[in-house]
């Protein structure tokens, strides 16, 4: 007889993957970190093997773990598509969303074709801009929903996801071929902008500004094309890209954190819908070591 996943199982085991550790997870998922642990144990029983192994303090996949993770995602979003769908014939509205365009060529339009699969009858409206400009719009009603960073301090900040600051650039890039660093970069005030210059400054690497992109996009084709390298944070990124290696002398830079922003205000039906599709733990963006 057929061995079926319990999908809560799953979910507990994506999560633990997607924040972090268990812990994390048992506290997006409203569970105690025990339960999550019987829940990988189960799990392990129906493979048949250890999905994670101890390394150091960390717990890592192991190659059925590996595999499990990337249909335990696919089998999640079908899940949750299919009840979402179940849903949403009967919700009608608007949902104005706001992200940074980190996310624009890679997470955002897969999300916002998920969403409108679910709740065709939802006039979604998305912006992409400047963390700054975004937490304006939202501020002055323009927008009902803003995913980004740059806001912990703030009253509405809920977390969605901690991601890694990282140099990047074309495939194959290295900084140990470079005698002065090319930086791809967005107009001040930016903090990556300033983030990366501050890092090689400490480091003493020379560096020159040889692309000013007026969106994340821009940067993305100036990198691509070879013109230089950047600094940001880092989900999914699009195909000619690449994280690299840290330059000589820089040490790791802190991981940022994205937050799902509303405002304050109550939300309408449909925004809850999308909400609720935002926290759920993103299967469009890899962790990145």
């Amino acid at each position: 007889m057929p061995t079926h996943f319990d999908l809560d199982c799953l979910r507990s085991f994506v999560a633990a993957q997607e924040y972090g550790g268990f812990n994390r997870a048992a506290e997006l998922l409203n569970r105690s970190q025990s339960a999550v642990s019987q829940q990988l144990r189960k799990l392990e029983c129906q493979v048949g093997q250890p999905l994670v192994r101890r390394h150091g303090r960390r717990l890592v996949l192991t190659p059925a773990g590996e595999t499990l993770f990337a249909y335990a995602r696919r089998l999640l979003a079908l899940n949750d598509e299919a009840m979402a769908a179940l849903r949403g014939h009967a919700l009608a509205g608007q949902a104005r969303l706001g992200v940074v365009g980190d996310f624009a060529e890679t997470w955002l339009p897969e999300t916002l074709a998920l969403f409108r699969r679910a709740y065709p009858q939802v006039l979604l409206e998305a912006s992409v801009d400047r963390a700054s400009a975004l937490l304006d719009a939202l501020d002055r009603g323009v927008l009902d929903l803003v995913l980004t960073f740059g806001g912990d301090g703030r009253a509405d900040a809920l977390p969605w996801r901690t991601l890694p600051q990282r140099w990047i650039g074309g495939d194959g890039l290295c900084f140990k071929r470079m005698e002065m660093v090319d930086l791809v970069v967005l107009p001040a005030p930016c903090r990556f902008r300033q983030g990366a210059i501050d890092r090689l400054e400490a480091a003493g690497i020379p560096w020159r500004i040889v692309f000013t992109g007026r969106s994340v996009a821009a940067l993305w084709a100036a990198v691509r094309a070879g013109l230089g390298v950047s600094f940001r944070m880092v989900g999914e990124l699009p195909p000619g890209i690449s994280v690299m290696d840290d330059p000589p002398g820089v040490p790791r830079a802190p991981d940022v954190r994205v937050s799902i922003h509303d405002g304050g205000r109550p939300a309408s039906d449909p925004l809850v819908q999308l909400k609720q599709m935002l926290e759920t733990p993103p299967a469009f963006i890899p962790s990145v070591g």
